[in-house]
């Protein structure tokens, strides 16, 4: 199975992949970022699917097919999203079906969108966590793949919060991918 990381950042989750012997096969990022550095290091191809626009011009659907087009032109089978920071259109997901992952900072359905660490303090909630799920045009919306609680604890932070659920959420992404290339195809829970 040859799989492809979307990143924008700091590469962790790029890092944790490759460490923990995903083969991947390509990165594509949207911007300059650490995560390029880290698959030239590896003697990972890279590609750079700049966007060049944040503001109302930009044509998401176009820019969605030209990273589509480069991970088709590669022979990627799984697309695992590591941070990546641009929304994607509908054209990835009629090509990939259920074979686009995400993660997410909380026990979906709970917390959805950019603030989810955020959200959960400020609900007060005791108990929160980490998400894999197939990505879908519905943000943080698609079948949930794997979770993983991590308690809320009286003096956290988003900061410190944030922080421990990046750990427990790269060993169970890195873990869920494992068992998708183990099985050769993402297996939705019923």
């Amino acid at each position: 199975m040859r799989v492809a990381i979307l990143a924008s950042g700091s590469g962790t989750i790029l890092e944790a992949m490759v460490n923990g012997g995903i083969p991947v096969a390509l990165v594509v990022t949207d911007r300059s970022c650490r995560a390029s550095a880290i698959a030239s290091q590896n003697d990972i191809g890279h590609v750079l699917v700049e966007r060049e626009s944040f503001g109302n011009d930009f044509d998401r659907v176009t820019y969605t097919i030209k990273v589509r087009d480069a991970l088709l032109e590669k022979s990627i089978d799984l697309v695992v999203m590591a941070g990546f920071g641009t929304i994607l259109e509908q054209p990835l997901y009629e090509t990939y079906k259920n074979n686009v992952l995400n993660t997410h900072p909380s026990l979906l359905p709970s917390f959805p969108g950019w603030h989810a660490v955020k959200d959960a303090l400020n609900y007060g909630v005791k108990v929160t966590g980490c998400t894999v799920h197939v990505a879908t045009r519905e943000v943080d919306a698609g079948p949930i793949l794997a979770q993983k609680a991590v308690d809320v604890l009286p003096d956290d932070s988003v900061e410190t919060l944030h922080e421990r659920i990046k750990t427990v959420e790269r060993r169970l992404y890195l873990q869920t991918v494992h068992d998708i290339i183990e099985e050769g195809k993402v297996v939705i829970p019923r």
